[in-house]
C-alpha cells in the first residue's frame, strides 16, 4: 500500500485534557484523526455505533464523519490526538480502533514517539512526525499485528514435538533429535507422527528438523565470522565435514560458496520451500 500523510497545522500530536462530564460533537470529521485515551474513559457515537474507548485503544476518525465524544462523567480526562491528510492508495474498508497493549505490538511505541515529537519538537520534527504517522496508518491498517495473529493450528502431535525440539534446542544449539524421542514428546507412535507430520508438510520430522537445523547456518554464514567447525557445532552436526556434506546435499552447494552468494542469489531456504516456516516461528517463540 502506497500512502503519504501530512500534519494538520495546530491540530497535534498533543494532549487535551477534560473535566468530568465534557462532551465535543456532533461535528463533522474535517481530516483523519488518531485518538487515544491516556486517562479516564469516554463514549464516541457514528451513525448507529456507540464505542467505548479507555486507555490501550486507537480510534480512527476518517473525513466526513458525523461523531461525537462524550467523557467520562466521573473524573477528568486526558487524550492524544493527531489530525492528518491522507493520499495515495486507500483500502475500501476501514477498522475503527485497534488495541495498543499488545507485548509485540508497535503501535503504542509508535504513539509515544509521536507525542515526544509534538512535545519536544526536536529539529526536522515535523519530517520525523509525518513518517511515523505514516508508519503508525499502515500498521494500524495491515493489523491483526503479529501478537494478535493467531498461532497456527497444528495437530496436538505436532505441537507437542515442536515443543520439545524447543527445549532441545533451548542453549541455541540445534541438536538432532531421533525419531523415538520426537513420538514420545508427541505421545504418540513413530509411525502415528511420521503420518501426521507427513499431512502436513510433506515430509518426514526427522527431514524437516534437519532442514530447520540447515536453515539456521543461514545468518551464520552471512553475518558472522565463526568458522565453520563452530556453525557446524550450532546447527548440531559432528564437524564441519559433516555439516558440509549435508548442506552441500540440501543447497546445491558448499557452506563456503553460499557464504561468499549475494543473498539474492542463492538457493532457496529449504524450510521456505517445504512450507516448514511455520514452524521456525514456532520453534522461536518464547
Amino acid at each position: 500500500m502506497t500512502i503519504s500523510v501530512d500534519l494538520v497545522a495546530r491540530l497535534g500530536p498533543s494532549v487535551a485534557g477534560y473535566p468530568p462530564g465534557s462532551a465535543f460533537g456532533p461535528r463533522v470529521a474535517r481530516s483523519y484523526q488518531f485518538v487515544w485515551l491516556l486517562g479516564g474513559s469516554a463514549t464516541w457515537l457514528c451513525d448507529d455505533v456507540a464505542l467505548p474507548l479507555t486507555p490501550g485503544k486507537l480510534l480512527l476518525i476518517r473525513p466526513g464523519m458525523r461523531d461525537t465524544f462524550r467523557w467520562d462523567p466521573r473524573g477528568p480526562t486526558r487524550h492524544a490526538y493527531v489530525h492528518f491528510t491522507l493520499t495515495g492508495q486507500v483500502p475500501s474498508s476501514w477498522p475503527l480502533v485497534r488495541d495498543l497493549t499488545g507485548r509485540h505490538d508497535p503501535m503504542g511505541a509508535l504513539c509515544r514517539y509521536l507525542l515526544w515529537l509534538g512535545s519536544e519538537c526536536p529539529p526536522g520534527w515535523r519530517d520525523l512526525a509525518r513518517e511515523t504517522l505514516r508508519l503508525l496508518v499502515l500498521t494500524f491498517l495491515a493489523d491483526p499485528t503479529p501478537a494478535h495473529r493467531a498461532p497456527a493450528a497444528l495437530p496436538a502431535p505436532l505441537t507437542a514435538m515442536l515443543g520439545a525440539v524447543r527445549e532441545h534446542w533451548s542453549d541455541g544449539v540445534a541438536r538432532p533429535i531421533p525419531m523415538r524421542d520426537l513420538a514420545s514428546a508427541a505421545q504418540v507412535s513413530p509411525s502415528t507422527l511420521s503420518r501426521t507430520f507427513r499431512r502436513a508438510f510433506g515430509i518426514g520430522p526427522v527431514a524437516a528438523v534437519e532442514l530447520l537445523r540447515l536453515t539456521r547456518a543461514e545468518p551464520l554464514l552471512w553475518q558472522s565470522n565463526l568458522s565453520m567447525q563452530a556453525i557446524a557445532v550450532q546447527c548440531g552436526f559432528a564437524d564441519a565435514y559433516h555439516f558440509s556434506r549435508r548442506f552441500r546435499a540440501v543447497y546445491g552447494m558448499a557452506p563456503s560458496t553460499f557464504r561468499d552468494t549475494a543473498p539474492e542469489a542463492a538457493p532457496p531456504s529449504p524450510a521456505e520451500s517445504c512450507g516448514l516456516t511455520v514452524l521456525e516461528a514456532l520453534l522461536h517463540a518464547a
